[in-house]
């Protein structure tokens, strides 16, 4: 396989720039221009996530070559003034014989090995193998009709989208190739977290990693050595660090280019597998309190983002909550800038899964005042009002269930309740509840972003009744007009009016920072 394709030179990523306009870059292009560009342009979640990691890698080595690593100062300056663009350029120029898409020994971010081991030499597989949007094998999708044995082609410029998005979002599941079965990449099943400026090189100071200062063993995968096929075949291992996290080859694959230039299929087997460390978790991944452990955040069926922001922002005791620490950067920044009070643009995106089954994938991006992410005691204030509005609405749904199953047959039967919390959760009952307070959640978060707590309690208390009433109606005009049905709301209303009356006689929110005393 010739040299081909190298990813310094071609234009291969999507940007927009500041006036607005897109274009495509080379990764010197992007990084010469970093202050013109506001955003990555992709619009796949895993891929998004994939290339921002990409960027943060190279600007972590590039910028550890300085003799003793750097500074916060250093970090505050190239956010106002830029990242030194020389010595990203020479980084990059140093090493751009393993920035070709295409390379007999060094092919980016895949497995050389695999075009002579004989498990893979002439064995192929289609592109979709790498995508998690398409069907492939026995995981069709309703809107796609490619076919294993005749995949379309593709530009290499997509390939590599696909690719990277793929080798950090890939769930565990079975391979067969060196090994029956291989772990999951660094973000399966995650909603990854990353603090956006009004630039790429903002974006890129909010989330870079401290830097030790000193020579040390993560680096990315372009730095390493040829992947061998005896590494395939091992046993899991930790991760190095984030370098090698944000390049992680989860997967072995090896693009395959036809005569014109395209990508039409590619060789593919078990990966450098990475067993999970619970005392070095994944920088851009935050984790809420499960039954009894913390369970990755993610995009959850039929629930709104922004419900789970209380998980974003600090937690005393680590017990409810364990913010993405890519967040912690982005607010250690802010605080040296003198910028503490502004507010914090936060992209999420991700894939959601169940074991090799993709479910969903999504982009949010959020507004959260710094101050939150920096101190403790008011995102206690935040956590506990998300607290009371989840809890209100299951004390809330528990009034709707039994009033559903006295219209049903045989109400007194364990199954009719279960069947009248199914259709519940399948009406509009949540979706009106949650979508009625979304619209006060930003005056919430200004209010205790601004130390004013009793004021925020009082207002979301008021929000949330609110927000009740409308629901009650909607689920009394479902049950419809039947004597049947007016006597079962009847029986149900009193109950949901004590619900009304006690949260809003709850008194003002308790002093989160006596959190730590208990």
């Amino acid at each position: 396989m010739d040299k081909f394709y190298n990813l310094l030179d071609e234009p291969w990523l999507s940007v927009c720039m500041t006036d607005g306009s897109r274009r495509e870059a080379g990764l010197l292009e992007v990084f010469e221009n970093a202050s013109q560009i506001r955003s990555l342009a992709e619009t796949a979640p895993p891929s998004l996530i994939a290339l921002y990691r990409l960027l943060l890698a190279i600007t972590h080595r590039a910028l550890a070559q300085k003799p003793g690593g750097w500074s916060d100062q250093d970090r505050c300056a190239w956010y106002r003034k830029g990242l030194p663009r020389d010595e990203v350029r020479r980084y990059l120029e140093h090493w751009r014989n393993r920035f070709w898409l295409f390379h007999p020994d060094y092919p980016f971010l895949q497995i050389a090995a695999l075009a002579t081991a004989k498990e893979t030499r002439i064995s192929f597989k289609p592109w979709t193998q790498i995508s998690l949007a398409n069907a492939s094998g026995c995981t069709p999708l309703v809107f796609d009709h490619s076919l294993d044995s005749a995949p379309a082609p593709i530009h290499p410029a997509a390939a590599l989208h696909c690719l990277l998005g793929f080798l950090q979002f890939v769930p565990g599941g079975l391979v067969k190739v060196f090994r029956i079965a291989d772990k999951a990449g660094p973000l399966a099943n995650s909603a990854a977290a990353i603090p956006v400026g009004s630039t790429l090189n903002e974006t890129l100071c909010l989330g870079l990693h401290p830097c030790s200062g000193q020579k040390t063993r993560d680096i990315p995968a372009w730095e390493k050595p040829s992947v061998t096929l005896d590494t395939l075949r091992a046993d899991p291992e930790f991760a190095t660090g984030v370098n090698d996290r944000y390049t992680r080859l989860s997967r072995a694959v090896l693009l395959r280019r036809n005569e014109d230039g395209m990508v039409q299929w590619i060789r593919f087997a078990a990966g450098e597998a990475m067993e999970e460390n619970i005392n070095a978790p994944d920088p851009m991944v935050s984790y809420r309190a499960g039954t009894d452990r913390m369970i990755r955040l993610s995009f959850r069926e039929g629930r709104a983002f922004w419900r789970d922001l209380s998980v974003l922002v600090p937690d005393f005791q680590g017990t409810a909550a364990q913010p993405a620490e890519i967040l912690r950067w982005a607010a250690d920044l802010k605080r040296m800038l003198g910028e503490e009070n502004t507010g914090q643009e936060i992209l999420a995106a991700g894939v959601s899964s169940d074991q090799a089954k993709i479910l969903r994938w999504r982009i949010e991006q959020i507004a959260l005042p710094a101050a939150l992410l920096a101190d403790a005691s008011l995102a206690g204030a935040l956590r506990e009002e998300a607290r009371r509005a989840e809890e209100f609405y299951g004390k809330l749904r528990s009034i709707a269930v039994r009033m559903l199953a006295a219209v049903l047959p045989d109400p007194a039967r364990k199954d009719t309740k279960a069947m009248a919390r199914n259709i519940l959760d399948k009406g509009p009952a949540a979706a009106t509840f949650f979508a009625a307070i979304e619209s006060s959640q930003p005056r919430l978060l200004e209010m205790i972003a601004t130390a004013r707590l009793d004021e925020a309690h009082a207002f979301w208390s008021e929000e949330v009744v609110k927000a009740a009433r409308t629901t009650w109606k909607r689920i009394g005009r479902h049950l419809g007009p039947s004597s049947l049905a007016l006597c079962a709301e009847a029986s149900a209303y009193p109950y949901f009016c004590n619900l009304m009356r006690s949260f809003y006689a709850e008194k003002t929110v308790s002093d989160p920072s006596k959190e730590v005393q208990a």
